[in-house]
């Protein structure tokens, strides 16, 4: 079983790495694991993981430029594929930062958090929202085996999803409104949090979608 991680220049990709390899020893199971810039790696992988840290404008840029987008649109299409943070937003059709057109695999917008909101204390929320928040599950998903409601994952953003179909929204989360923070849809799961910053829960994540076979 090969796993390819896509390098297109953007992301934490060797936390990425290290992590994916640490929740394949949790797995147990032979497996693959490379990270890589060339096309016909990814052609090649059984499953794809796609990264992404920074302003979705460049990481756009960054994989238009390096030839990935080819190899990463097939994926979408016939291979158990995740994406992580920006690597998430790239899924959809559009996002407010930059003005920039997406891969369009999942229908909706990637928006900005409004400035100047508060808790429910009265304090102001900072943005890009960053550190630990909980999660809750919305729907029932083969990646969440082991993983409890309302378990705490690590997010560093900006901007987040708005999917228009509800069915593709797995989990939310709150800042301070609810925002759907995980998507899936056939073979495709994403989330907007980092998983390689989530300790635990994160590498069961990762570990649940090495073993899985949608």
């Amino acid at each position: 079983m090969k796993t390819a991680i896509v390098d297109y220049g953007m992301g934490n990709l060797h936390s990425v790495l290290k992590s994916v390899q640490a929740a394949q020893a949790l797995s147990g199971k032979a497996a693959e694991i490379y990270l890589t810039d060339r096309p016909e790696d990814i052609f090649a992988a059984d499953k794809i993981i796609f990264p992404g840290q920074g302003a979705m404008p460049d990481c756009m840029a960054a994989l238009r430029q390096s030839g990935l987008g080819e190899a990463v649109e097939d994926g979408l299409k016939n291979k158990p594929f995740f994406g992580i943070c920006v690597g998430a937003q790239l899924l959809f059709e559009h996002s407010e930062e930059g003005d920039t057109a997406g891969l369009g695999w999942f229908k909706g917008r990637v928006k900005r958090f409004a400035a100047n909101q508060t808790d429910g204390h009265g304090g102001r929320l900072k943005v890009p929202h960053m550190g630990w928040n909980t999660v809750r599950q919305t729907r029932p998903h083969p990646l969440f085996k082991d993983i409890g409601q309302e378990t705490r994952f690590y997010f560093v953003h900006s901007y987040y999803f708005t999917p228009e179909d509800a069915e593709t929204v797995l989990a939310t989360s709150e800042y301070p409104n609810e925002f759907a923070c995980i998507v899936g849809k056939d073979n495709v799961f994403a989330t907007q949090f980092h998983t390689e910053k989530s300790h635990n829960a994160g590498l069961l994540l990762l570990r649940n979608f090495l073993d899985w076979q949608p």
